[in-house]
């Protein structure tokens, strides 16, 4: 196993989407091993294939930190088949350092994918674990937790990454 480079804003790979796995080989699985490790060592709650620079359909979710009943999720092809219900959680990024914000999300969700062992799973969350699921599929589908806060609070975080690369920091 290997820890990955996590991509960082505004690497332009983070606003791609990610495209379906039509096999599960043994590039997917490593990809997913490398995943898990690369999420931990992070210290991290989730990662997408994307922020680690491939647009592959791939998440890996681990919640335990916050609800220790709670252990690895890893899903391929993900996808939100019912939602329901409204929350505000602030969240942060791998991909987005020092970066924390409320955004709204759906409080319960159910996904659908795949397990790495190629069975067809479906996942019923609420909490943490449902807006862990909606930020990392965000990610598969090019979409940044930056575009989901306000304009205003967008070019903060633009001009704050703009100073510190200029040295004004």
């Amino acid at each position: 196993m290997a820890i990955l480079e996590i991509l960082q804003y505004p690497n332009p790979l983070l606003k791609k989407k990610c495209e379906k796995v039509d096999q599960i080989d043994n590039k997917i699985k490593s990809l997913i091993d490398n995943m898990v490790e690369t999420m931990y060592d992070a210290n991290g709650i989730g990662l997408a294939a994307s922020q680690v620079g491939i647009l592959q359909r791939v998440i890996v979710i681990d919640v335990s930190p916050m609800e220790p009943e709670k252990g690895l999720l890893v899903m391929i092809n993900p996808e939100i088949i019912s939602e329901e219900g409204d929350i505000e959680y602030e969240e942060g990024c791998l991909s987005l350092p020092e970066f924390r914000e409320k955004v709204k999300r759906k409080e319960k969700v159910k996904v659908m994918g795949i397990s790495p062992e190629g069975k067809e799973i479906i996942t019923e969350a609420d909490g943490i674990l449902a807006i862990a699921f909606q930020h990392e599929i965000d990610h598969l589908n090019g979409i940044l937790l930056l575009d989901r806060v306000s304009r205003l609070k967008r070019e903060i975080y633009k001009n704050k990454l703009r100073k510190e690369k200029e040295g004004r920091i």
